[in-house]
C-alpha cells in the first residue's frame, strides 16, 4: 500500500507527465516567458475564460510587449486595452503594481514571493504562478482550476469550515520540487480541460486511480444558482460632429476610473447641456459578476460641441480616438453603433 508521500509525489508526476503529452503550449503567454508576461497573463485569467483572455492578452502584449515598454503607460493608456474583458480593477491593478515595480524596484520584476504578495491585484496564488512558472521555483498555486482538481481528488467538501486552509495544505503536499513548471500548467490544464465545472473525465484523467471522486456523476450534485441585484441607470450622452461628451467615473463602484455618459440618476433634464437638435433613446442589458444593469441612455445630438458647466472629469472624445479610453463595453458598443 503506498504511503500518503509516496501518493503525492506519484499525483505530481502524473500530472507533468500528462502535461508533456497533452498540455496546451500553444497558449500565447506560453510562449517567450517572461515573468511580466506570465504577471500580464495571469491577471488576465483571474475570474476570466482562456479563450476570452487570449485575444486581449495578444493585443496587449502587441502595445506593451515589455516591463519597459509600460514604463510610461497611464492608467488610461491600460484601460483602454481592457475594455470588454470586465472586472476592470485588475487593470488598475496592472497600473499600480508597473508604477511600484518602476519606483521600488527600478524597473526589474521582483524575484522573490514575499516582494511579489505585496504588489496590488497579485495574491497568494498569482504569486505562486509566477515563481513556478517565470522563475521555476516550488510554489502552490490555488486558481479555480487547481481547487477543482484537488478537491475531487482528496474528496474536499468546498462549503466544510476552513476548507480554503485545507485546500492550500494540500496543495503545498502536492506540489512537486521538480519539474514544477511542468505541474503548474499541467494541474491548471486539467482542471480547465478535463476536470472541469460541467464534467470531469475520467477515463482520460492522469490521477483516477487514487481520486477519491473519480467516476462519481458530478450532475446529481446541486447546482447554486448565482443570484445578481439589479440596477437601473440613466446615461445622458452628447454627440456633435462624431464626437462624444464623457465623463471619468471617480467614485469607487463598478466601472471606477473609465469614461461614461453623463448620468442624470433618473432625473429628467439637467443644467450642464443646452437644448439638443435631436434625441433618441436605447436600452441595453449588460451583467456583472454581481449585478445586472438595466442601462437607458438618452443621445442627444448637437451642431457643435459646447462647454459644460461642471467640477467633473470630461472630455470630448472623437468616435476614431474612443478606443484609446476606457469605456465599459456596453457604452462602447452604442457609441460604434450611432450613425
Amino acid at each position: 500500500m503506498k504511503t500518503l508521500k509516496s501518493q503525492n509525489k506519484s499525483f505530481s508526476q502524473e500530472i507533468y507527465t500528462w502535461y508533456s503529452l497533452f498540455g496546451r503550449n500553444n497558449l500565447p503567454w506560453r510562449k517567450n516567458i517572461s515573468p511580466y508576461r506570465v504577471w500580464i497573463s495571469e491577471i488576465m485569467l483571474q475570474q476570466t475564460q482562456v479563450k476570452t483572455v487570449i485575444p486581449f492578452f495578444n493585443k496587449f502584449i502587441k502595445k506593451y510587449p515589455t516591463l519597459k515598454s509600460i514604463a510610461s503607460a497611464s492608467e488610461d493608456d491600460i484601460l483602454a486595452l481592457w475594455t470588454g474583458l470586465g472586472f476592470y480593477r485588475r487593470a488598475k491593478n496592472i497600473y499600480k503594481t508597473k508604477e511600484i515595480i518602476k519606483n521600488d524596484f527600478k524597473n526589474r520584476f521582483p524575484k522573490n514571493f514575499d516582494e511579489l504578495i505585496l504588489l496590488p491585484g497579485i495574491g497568494r496564488s498569482t504569486a505562486g504562478a509566477i515563481m513556478s512558472i517565470a522563475y521555476q521555483e516550488s510554489y502552490p498555486i490555488l486558481d479555480a482550476n487547481v481547487k477543482r482538481v484537488i478537491s475531487r481528488y482528496k474528496k474536499i467538501d468546498l462549503n466544510g469550515k476552513d476548507c480554503t486552509k485545507q485546500l492550500w495544505l494540500t496543495s503545498e503536499e502536492l506540489t512537486p520540487e521538480v519539474n514544477i513548471f511542468e505541474y503548474t500548467q499541467g494541474i491548471m490544464d486539467l482542471g480547465a480541460t478535463v476536470c472541469t465545472s460541467k464534467s470531469q473525465d475520467c477515463m482520460r484523467c492522469p490521477v483516477n486511480k487514487n481520486c477519491k471522486s473519480a467516476y462519481e456523476d458530478i450532475n446529481t450534485r446541486p447546482k447554486v444558482k448565482k443570484e445578481r441585484s439589479k440596477k437601473k441607470i440613466y446615461f445622458t450622452l452628447a454627440h456633435s460632429n462624431d464626437s462624444f461628451l464623457l465623463f471619468k467615473k471617480n467614485e469607487k463602484s463598478f466601472w471606477e476610473s473609465l469614461w461614461v455618459p453623463y448620468d442624470t440618476n433618473g432625473l429628467k433634464g439637467n443644467d450642464i447641456f443646452k437644448e439638443p437638435a435631436n434625441k433618441k433613446i436605447t436600452n441595453i442589458n449588460h451583467l456583472l459578476s454581481h449585478m445586472e444593469l438595466d442601462i437607458t441612455v438618452e443621445i442627444v445630438d448637437y451642431k457643435t460641441p459646447f462647454k459644460v458647466k461642471t467640477n467633473l472629469e470630461h472630455e470630448w472624445i472623437s468616435k476614431d480616438q474612443i478606443h484609446n479610453y476606457g469605456l465599459p463595453k456596453p457604452i462602447m458598443t452604442i457609441i460604434e453603433n450611432h450613425g
